[in-house]
């Protein structure tokens, strides 16, 4: 099974192709769709969209999974990462591919066994997972993979039972 995750951002979008096969992970492509903070809102959201719609059709992932959100501090950062984590959402969508949804709690107890996993805990596990010489910069890059990661374990196990 190929998966794609995305770590939603605005700013920066990190995104991880990965395959699952017979219990193991290995790494397709993983990198980031990166916005001009000069640049205005709708053409930001444009890049984010033509990048990752050019991203799903060159590597056709059968599952994509995306994080999501959670802030507790600063609203208007949340409000611009949720402008970037509803295209992310209607780049899935308008591909027909099945989007799943992670919260920060299940992905890090996905990769690391431990919700309250510090992020280096997160970076470190996704680097062994995948066989990785150095932990995927910048970190939205390993969030995204972590959370493609989730998914593969979770379908698993949601296999288990059928």
């Amino acid at each position: 099974m190929i998966i794609m995750g995305i770590d939603p951002g605005f700013a920066i979008t990190g995104y991880g192709i990965v395959k699952y096969e017979g219990n193991k992970f290995s790494p397709i492509d993983y990198g980031a769709v990166t916005t001009d903070s000069s640049m205005e809102l709708p053409k930001r959201l444009l890049l984010l969209y033509n990048g990752l719609t050019d991203i799903i059709k060159k590597f056709r992932p059968e599952a994509i999974a995306i994080e999501e959100l959670f802030f507790n501090k600063n609203t208007k950062t949340a409000l611009n990462v949720g402008h970037g984590r509803g295209v992310a959402v209607l780049a899935v969508a308008q591909s027909g591919i099945d989007v799943f949804e992670y919260t920060p709690l299940q992905v890090k107890q996905a990769v690391v066994g431990y919700g309250r996993a510090e992020k280096a805990q997160i970076q470190q596990m996704i680097k062994v997972i995948l066989n990785l010489s150095e932990i995927p910069k910048p970190d939205d890059v390993a969030d995204a993979l972590a959370v493609a990661v989730c998914h593969g374990s979770s379908y698993k196990m949601a296999c288990i039972g059928r």
